[in-house]
């Protein structure tokens, strides 16, 4: 194959479901011997095209080349066969297997009509320890093995079908840094042999640390295609969001700044969990809105998770000076005055088969035990007094909340937790796929919340949102919080600045 000719092509893609267009003209280009990072944010369609390419789905229109000859893939197991593996960010193997097994299920070697163990085994042995230096038993089971060993044991099942084509999709999410770098060793000596790598992820360094090439998408077009020494990482994060870099008004606010003096609510002090979210520390005042600021995977939505006992930090501690003690579970979060309004409304927020008055009591409900119940009476009140508030449309708290739209769901949502009293109220994406005027009116909730002297953790993947809501902005890259920036000097620039790093 000339090392000047891509060794896969895909031109014109377009991929429609039923009343959404998901790809628009994308195009996508992959080198002999090269690592390309495939960049964009939640949404972008980076996941649909890999989909396309793999034969999950079908194209609408487009082409694709695989050698310089036309390609039609029509299923993962197609794609396979001509040499387009892909290892997931979920291990797609069988943990209960052997490693062996794993590697050379459906096409093991034979003798007689029968698996021949010995030379599984040892053909598995030599392609590890060969191929991707690693010695481990193949005959023990994989789920002895570490995620970042299980993600070498399928990385080995690609070479062992002989791919031309490695798309490797979000393969470190899971891994500390020594298994990315172990992981990265493995990349780079696959690349000398030619091997075409397809990298998806959202760590910026990671990205600059092993690409050559990048292809930038957004809200499913194709954004453009870039050497990787030569995109400056504020230019990479400009391109993804689609923002140039210029101040963004802010929504004005009864008080000029929180006072320094205001009650401490939550701080984090060296609060981490290991794979997750590294070592921070953050305080949260009375009256402050305090917004999490970075691209998807930077480890937002687990800040927020750590500060509300959803997920144990195993480095630390979170106290709550005003409340007393600490929240190590939801429920003592609760009790301490902490509310949380989760960004999976469909599975961790709304019960869909629950009237809006039941959905909305259920917070309230639930720190008051179940055995001291809010009378019948009281919880129409409330219901009342709260789709009045928040202009739930329809007005009619007996309606199953599953036949709401989003935008009035996540207000039903925002009533439960407000119901509580919070002190501290934690928002993340609270504006995700809802109208524009909805968004308007949660936005002007939050300030008048935090006026009123509530403290708020707002997490929006939107970066308009959070520099207009905020007092104070925590900007997260890669896991780790990165810088703190206030009052005058919260603008794009500074935060895009502090996302990009580098």
């Amino acid at each position: 194959m000339n090392q000047d000719q891509p060794i896969l092509q895909m031109s014109g893609i377009h991929k429609r479901f039923p009343g959404v267009k998901v790809l628009s003209d994308v195009r996508f280009r992959l080198f002999p011997g090269e690592v390309h990072a495939l960049m964009g944010e939640n949404g972008a369609g980076k996941s649909t095209l890999i989909k396309v390419l793999t034969g999950v789905y079908s194209t609408d229109e487009g082409s694709i080349t695989l050698e310089g000859k036309p390609l039609v893939v029509r299923s993962p197991l197609e794609a396979q066969s001509i040499g387009i593996s892909t290892v997931y960010q979920e291990v797609n193997l069988c943990p209960n297997l052997t490693v062996a097994e794993n590697i050379f299920i459906g096409s093991e070697p034979l003798i007689f009509g029968r698996i021949n163990w010995k030379e599984m085994n040892r053909k598995a042995e030599t392609l590890l320890r060969d191929r991707l230096q690693l010695n481990i038993d193949v005959k023990l089971p994989l789920e002895n093995y570490s995620v970042a060993v299980q993600q070498l044991v399928a990385i080995a099942r690609s070479l062992n079908v002989s791919a031309k084509v490695l798309i490797l999709d979000e393969p470190t999410s899971s891994l500390d840094r020594g298994e990315v770098e172990q992981l990265f060793l493995i990349m780079r000596k696959l690349q000398r042999e030619g091997l075409a790598i397809l990298f998806v992820t959202h760590f910026l360094d990671q990205v600059y640390e092993i690409s050559d090439r990048i292809t930038i998408l957004r809200n499913g077009e194709f954004v453009g295609e870039y050497m990787a020494d030569e995109l400056p990482r504020i230019e990479l994060v400009s391109k993804m969001i689609g923002r140039e870099l210029q101040m963004l008004e802010r929504i004005p606010k009864g008080a000029d700044n929180v006072s320094p003096q205001a009650g401490i609510i939550a701080q984090a002090s060296g609060l981490g969990r290991k794979g997750v979210i590294e070592p921070f520390d953050l305080a949260i005042r009375q009256g402050e809105v305090v917004g999490l600021a970075g691209l998807l995977g930077s480890g937002r939505t687990e800040v927020a998770r750590l500060f509300f006992g959803a997920d144990r930090p195993d480095q630390g501690k979170l106290e709550l000076p005003i409340a007393g003690g600490t929240a190590a579970s939801p429920r003592q979060a609760l009790e301490k005055g902490i509310a949380f309004c989760s960004e999976n409304r469909k599975t961790e927020g709304i019960v869909g088969d629950l009237t809006v008055r039941e959905n909305m009591i259920l917070a309230i409900q639930a720190r008051r035990g179940w055995f001291k119940t809010i009378s019948r009476k009281r919880q129409d009140e409330l219901a009342l007094e709260y789709i009045k508030l928040l202009n739930i449309n329809p007005s009619n708290p007996e309606q199953l909340v599953r036949n709401l739209s989003g935008g009035n769901q996540q207000k039903v949502i925002l009533a439960r937790w407000l119901l509580t009293q919070p002190q501290l109220l934690i928002l993340d994406e609270p504006t995700r796929g809802i109208d524009v005027g909805t968004k308007a009116e949660i936005q002007k909730l939050v300030m008048s919340l935090s006026e009123e002297g509530m403290a708020v953790l707002f997490v929006s993947s939107e970066l308009e949102e959070v520099l207009r809501v905020s007092d104070r902005i925590a900007v997260l890259r890669d896991r780790r919080i990165v810088k703190e920036i206030a009052d005058q000097e919260i603008n794009q620039h500074n935060v895009m600045q502090a996302i990009a790093g580098g």
